[in-house]
């Protein structure tokens, strides 16, 4: 097997890019041995005959020799070259899956689209680590369905990915920086009461399985430049981040959330009548000053020093208004 994949002309480039550096001395030493030795005897067993196996929701692939027992090896010769011929027929079944993924995901037939999502959907649940393997292509592909114009699509990405959350937990945090924008630049400021409620189920799912210090950053950093509705919600989100953090992670919340204060309360005279399905920008700004002060006491008007005059002179307006 191993000899007849090295004809292939981007063996090489499939080799480096997905075999670890230190077993490729050892890919390159067989093929070169395979070359100019040729195969050797080959073992006389009956269940030699190679076997075929499934993957999830596509036709049949060769089996992998990690299946099967090597046959009459006893030297370290041939136990590298039966280790060599699983991890090149392991490349080979991730670029198969992959690519049957990444196709269903991007068909031109919603209906394919729909099932690609399903097929993700159950590989998360019931095969997790080969999920995890493939996990930046797959969720490349997956975001498209996330900002997918139509609407059925749309919806059955969001609510599918509230699943996907709960099966892959912290598995996602590669992929944090992929799904948040995905997730929170279109649908927050839906009129498609649905989408939007899939949304913040989809946000509130990462929330509740996923280590909040990794959340932090993108939702910050989109509470600052985001508009409407989607600001008012993503300020209270960090609100209650703020609470949670902060007494594990004192510093983080302080780098990473002061900056977004700093910002609203330079904004707030001009923000008040922004309104949202939760209330007005001013209002969400007054749970953040709030659930800061909460954690901060003193320190938050410490930290406030630095900073223009009208942000000193919000925050003190806000911090006479606290209960």
């Amino acid at each position: 097997m191993l000899l007849s994949l090295s004809s292939h002309p981007d063996f090489d480039r499939i080799v480096e890019k997905y075999v670890p550096t230190k077993d490729l001395p050892t890919v390159k030493d067989t093929v070169f041995t395979l070359k100019t030795k040729g195969l050797g005897e080959m073992p006389q067993d009956s269940q030699s005959a190679r076997g075929r196996r499934s993957l999830p929701g596509s036709g049949t692939v060769r089996a992998s020799s990690l299946t099967r027992e090597p046959l009459h090896q006893t030297n370290r010769e041939s136990n590298s070259h039966y280790v060599c011929r699983s991890q090149i027929q392991s490349i080979a079944d991730k670029t198969e899956y992959i690519k049957q993924i990444s196709g269903l995901l991007a068909s031109k037939d919603f209906r394919e689209r729909m099932k690609g999502i399903d097929q993700l959907v159950c590989d998360c649940q019931h095969n997790p680590n080969l999920v995890v393997n493939s996990i930046f292509p797959l969720f490349d592909a997956f975001k498209a369905r996330l900002q997918e114009s139509n609407s059925k699509v749309n919806l059955h990405a969001l609510e599918s990915l509230q699943k996907i959350i709960h099966f892959m937990k912290d598995n996602l945090s590669q992929v944090v920086n992929i799904l948040v924008p995905a997730i929170v630049d279109n649908h927050l400021n839906s009129k498609n009461n649905a989408i939007y409620t899939a949304a913040i189920g989809a946000i509130n799912a990462l929330i509740l399985n996923l280590d909040n210090v990794l959340l932090l950053q993108p939702l910050c950093t989109k509470a600052q430049f985001l508009n409407g509705k989607a600001k008012v919600d993503l300020i209270e989100k960090v609100a209650d981040l703020v609470t949670e953090l902060y007494p594990r992670k004192p510093q983080v919340v302080e780098q990473k959330a002061l900056p977004l204060l700093w910002h609203l309360l330079c904004s707030s005279t001009h923000s008040g009548t922004i309104h949202g399905r939760g209330g007005s920008v001013r209002s969400a700004t007054a749970n953040l000053c709030q659930a800061l002060y909460a954690q901060m006491g003193s320190g938050l008007s410490e930290s406030a020093a630095t900073q223009p005059t009208s942000v000193v002179k919000s925050l003190n307006e806000f911090l006479r208004a606290l209960p």
